[in-house]
């Protein structure tokens, strides 16, 4: 969310939708490309960074090689973007002309891009957006008739967190350039392990396996989904049953035995939290701080919304923990003691009040198992101190999905079962369920109340359907729910998150009347824009808006349109 909208977006935030509607699509069709000939070989020499940074080039001295984390050998790149440098390292690597190569790597951390230039065909490249594993990019070129060398790259982004990389490849015939041997078979990943369960699905996670192009997933045996990072979600399971789960490695030498077997058994109901809510909510964010809105005090929030969330909490000094102060002083004298009792008004009003935590410059990490028990402990006396209902999940700058799951699972046990928790993801969180932010949501999906994305302040995007929709339409909104609500979280946990007036975010504001469309063609299957779902969600939970401030600005328009039309619908 956007504490000061009148800034310019940030670099992070508004990626060129050119480009990225490339690297989506290059990202789809480098999904299941074929294994090389036997004779092919690795033709990027140091490709795992044993030797340092040995026969490689980075930008602004932005590359070093360390011992931790890597993905296989004894070492990997680390690569540091500054405002005006995106830590562009690159190798020239030989190749032969009028030939097929795969290029891949693997990366961790901040926003990482992988590409090759000079091909003398259509250069190609690939990215994904911060991840707290290791995940594996992967593409492919074919070199012109006259092409001997191409110049394979990786980069972050500007001004963002520092990504790391392994074990590259430019896979194919031999160049002649003196690359690393071709690979051997990889061993059986270890370390497998059952993330979390719903009613119809599984989590599971394992350690990467040195030489692994992607692994393989067996349930009772039989073989349900290939992924290339170190987790998947399995889902489609019966609820109250067991399963056997077992992985494999696998590259262009071939697949790996089996892991050890782990058991998971499913919930006995879909769940997710939010009792005393109506069957369709309208959620709006409070801003505790004046940015050029209408300043508010709880009890002038509208009554249009069901959910209210408190932007935000703060993080401390303590890893994972964090802080509320209300900004009695922006709030022209709003007095703590006034604020505890507006809450306690609208909960008698039947309304819902969450803390939020994060917003576009929350810095809350939960990365470890210490920082998790500190943000169940810290969430959980915020809510006794000032009676918050739940907690808002708005993290931007990326979360890690074992310790955050571990987090609120804390979190909901000290709670119990009136726990109210909301997430509001970024559009390139919920493109993949293997996306951190995604699996986090499946993770927790019988204790969740919705996950409400924001369909603004995003590039273009894909759909359900597989094609790339701009922000700004009907189409945008319903193809990309059906992303949530075909990826394993019920109806139910599905909000569309829009900005209340164009001043409430940089870009991506829609009209009312096309949020109330997209709301009808997802559950009634009318309104429509060019792309129809292949089935209606009557129990789609509603809306979310940042911000009741930006409405109120606005004269209510967005809360008066919308939030009649959720209340409204069947």
């Amino acid at each position: 969310m956007d504490r000061a909208p009148a800034l310019p977006p940030s670099r992070r935030r508004h990626l060129w939708a050119g480009t990225l509607v490339a690297a989506l699509a290059l990202s789809v069709t480098g999904v299941g490309a074929g294994q090389a000939a036997a004779a092919d070989v690795n033709n990027v020499k140091n490709a795992g960074f044993e030797s340092g940074l040995t026969g490689w080039t980075c930008s602004a001295n932005s590359g070093t090689t360390v011992s931790s984390p890597v993905h296989g050998g004894t070492a990997a790149l680390k690569a540091t973007p500054g405002g005006q440098d995106n830590a562009k390292c690159t190798q020239t690597v030989a190749v032969k002309p009028n030939s097929t190569y795969t290029v891949s790597a693997w990366v961790q951390g901040g926003y990482a891009y992988l590409g090759v230039t000079g091909t003398g065909t259509t250069d190609v490249s690939t990215w994904t957006p911060d991840s707290s594993a290791w995940k594996q990019l992967s593409t492919t070129f074919t070199t012109g008739s006259s092409t001997t060398s191409v110049t394979l790259y990786t980069h972050g982004w500007y001004g963002q967190a520092a990504y790391y990389a392994d074990d590259l490849s430019v896979y194919g015939p031999d160049g002649g350039g003196g690359g690393d041997p071709a690979p051997t078979v990889p061993g059986a990943p270890g370390g497998l392990t059952v993330a979390g369960t719903t009613s119809s699905s599984a989590s599971l996670t394992w350690n990467a396996v040195t030489g692994a192009a992607s692994y393989n997933v067996y349930r009772d045996g039989t073989k349900v989904t290939s992924v290339t990072g170190t987790s998947a979600t399995v889902s489609g399971l019966a609820a109250s049953t067991s399963y056997s789960f077992q992985v494999t490695a696998v590259n262009a030498a071939g697949e790996s035995p089996k892991s050890a077997a782990v058991t998971a058994t499913t919930g006995s109901s879909g769940g997710g939290g939010g009792t005393g809510l109506p069957k369709h909510a309208v959620t709006g964010y409070w801003q505790n701080f004046n940015n050029g809105a209408t300043v508010q005090r709880l009890s002038d929030v509208q009554a249009a919304y069901d959910i209210i969330a408190v932007a935000f909490a703060d993080a401390t000094t303590t890893p994972g923990a964090v802080s509320f102060t209300l900004d009695s002083a922006g709030l022209n004298g709003y007095t703590v003691d006034q604020f505890k009792a507006d809450i306690r008004a609208k909960q008698a009003a039947g309304k819902k009040v969450v803390i939020s935590v994060g917003g576009e410059r929350g810095t809350v990490a939960v990365n470890d198992a210490t920082s998790a028990t500190n943000f169940a402990n810290s969430v959980y006396s915020l809510m006794q101190t000032y009676g918050f209902d739940g907690v808002d999940i708005d993290l931007e700058n990326g979360l890690n999905a074992t310790y955050m799951t571990q987090a609120l699972r804390a979190l909901s046990a000290k709670a119990g079962p009136s726990l109210i928790l909301t997430m509001a993801p970024q559009t390139i969180d919920m493109q993949s369920t293997s996306n951190a932010y995604f699996q986090t949501a499946l993770n927790v999906k019988d204790i969740l109340t919705v996950v409400n994305m924001q369909y603004y302040n995003s590039g273009s995007m894909l759909g359900c359907d597989g094609k790339v929709y701009s922000q700004g339409s009907v189409d945008f909104l319903t193809a990309l729910a059906c992303i949530q609500l075909e990826g394993g979280l019920a109806p139910s946990q599905v909000g569309l998150g829009l900005p209340a007036s164009t001043r409430a975010a940089g870009s991506g504001y829609v009209s009312p009347t096309v949020v109330n469309n997209a709301l009808d063609c997802l559950t009634k299957a009318t309104n429509c824009g060019t792309f129809k779902p292949s089935r209606t969600y009557p129990d789609l939970r509603g809306a979310m808006t940042w911000s009741t401030n930006w409405d109120a600005a606005a004269g209510n328009a967005w809360s008066g349109s919308v939030g009649a039309h959720v209340h409204g619908l069947p």
